[in-house]
């Protein structure tokens, strides 16, 4: 979505305890998903076939699980949620399946918290990589960060989301 497989790879590679992602938007338009959002759309959506296409992102899951890394996902989404959230939600058992921890914050119910602007990963509560998107989704560039002061803010705000979210299993679209 954001960059190379192999960049975010070498990132998770040297994660040591934790990689967490806050997710912001309610539709995201980047060109890996298209066609098989486009099947979602039509009603033609195959867990085989998204998951062919997630494989190598499903194994970088399991592989740093397998050594101990915690990975959490935490979404914030408007209710009633968009036809692009229904996508995800969808999907999402397969990374649950790859080992991520998953959980939903309906949008207000965030309302009276601090969050970024931007999606955001934090990569062992010392490095925080912001994905920038465009009005329509489309990822534009990624920042990364080890500002102190930055990253307390984030990790803050990821799990004052985390604490308040509903786990996938609960969370019905």
């Amino acid at each position: 979505m954001s960059q190379s497989v192999e960049s975010f790879a070498e990132i998770m590679a040297g994660v040591q305890r934790s990689a967490v992602h806050l997710e912001l938007r309610d539709s995201y338009g980047v060109d890996n998903e298209a066609d098989n959002f486009a099947a979602f759309r039509r009603g033609e959506w195959s867990e085989q076939r998204e998951r062919a296409d997630r494989q190598s992102w499903l194994d970088l899951v399991n592989e740093a699980t397998s050594r101990g890394v915690v990975v959490r996902r935490a979404r914030v989404v408007s209710v009633t949620v968009s036809e692009y959230i229904r996508y995800e939600h969808a999907g999402t058992q397969m990374n649950i399946d790859a080992g991520e921890q998953v959980r939903w914050l309906p949008r207000d119910r965030a309302s009276d918290l601090a969050l970024p602007g931007n999606d955001l990963w934090i990569f062992d509560e010392r490095l925080v990589q912001f994905n920038i998107f465009d009005g329509p989704g489309q990822w534009i560039r990624t920042d990364f960060t080890e500002d102190a002061n930055l990253v307390k803010f984030c990790v803050s705000s990821f799990e004052s989301v985390w604490e308040r979210g509903v786990p996938h299993a609960e969370f019905t679209v």
